[in-house]
């Protein structure tokens, strides 16, 4: 009996062709519902202090509403988190052993423990105790502000850009993704330049919303991609492998 000609299939060469876990894209879906939402139930009260614009809202405005905001907020981090490192395990099931997929996954869990903060940031100011001492209140909002935007952004950013670099270079994806993704990614890191020159606050929240909807695109784009692995820079099937 010939062993050379009987097929060789492992477990370890099943999981690169078919990876585990929760679909990318619905993750991402979820992330962003939430965020919408929370940003939805703050809006009759004048916004969200993750995005700056709670500052100077009456009193009597802070309460229930806000704690559901930033519920919502907290539980976006969550799904937000399982997105980064499924997009790891992704990215690694398919053969790349570059720094990206772990610069996504730093950059994700950066971005998650970021929005985490400014939720609960955001819940503390809905204490009328808090609320109602001017300074404390606008500390916390400027806390909420800048760690649910600028340092969000930034790690969202790098999450962004640690998919879209081996997605080009893998060809793993049609150009047009992977380059929007590093323009994407451009624009919430230059967004820290907000913390010093305040017009350019609207690249925070461009980059943000850019960001995740990117993130759901490619989530579904890149779940297509479980029958092919990378070797090098060059996408081949199991079959030519073998």
């Amino acid at each position: 009996m010939n062993f050379s000609d009987t097929p060789r299939t492992t477990p370890s060469a099943h999981a690169r062709r078919r990876p585990m876990g929760p679909h990318p894209g619905i993750v991402g879906a979820v992330s962003l519902a939430l965020v919408i939402a929370s940003l939805l139930v703050a809006a009759p009260m004048g916004g969200s202090p993750s995005f700056g614009s709670l500052a100077g809202a009456p009193q009597d405005q802070y309460g229930t509403t806000t704690q559901w905001s930033a519920m919502l907020l907290l539980g976006s981090a969550v799904p937000l988190g399982i997105l980064a490192a499924t997009l790891y395990s992704h990215l690694r099931g398919q053969g790349f052993r570059v720094p990206g997929p772990a610069i996504a996954l730093f950059g994700g869990i950066g971005a998650s423990s970021m929005l985490m903060l400014s939720a609960l940031v955001t819940w503390t100011l809905s204490h009328e105790a808090i609320a109602t001492d001017p300074r404390l209140a606008r500390a916390l909002e400027l806390l909420a502000q800048s760690s649910g935007g600028v340092a969000h952004a930034l790690g969202l950013g790098l999450l962004v850009a640690g998919v879209a670099v081996p997605g080009l270079l893998g060809r793993m994806l049609p150009a047009p993704l992977p380059w929007a993704g590093l323009l994407v990614a451009a624009i919430c890191e230059v967004s820290v330049l907000s913390l010093v020159i305040a017009p350019l606050g609207f690249l925070t929240v461009l980059g943000r919303f850019a960001a995740l909807v990117w993130l759901v695109v490619i989530g579904f784009a890149l779940s297509r991609t479980t029958g092919t692995r990378t070797t090098g820079s060059r996408i081949t099937t199991p079959k030519e492998t073998s």
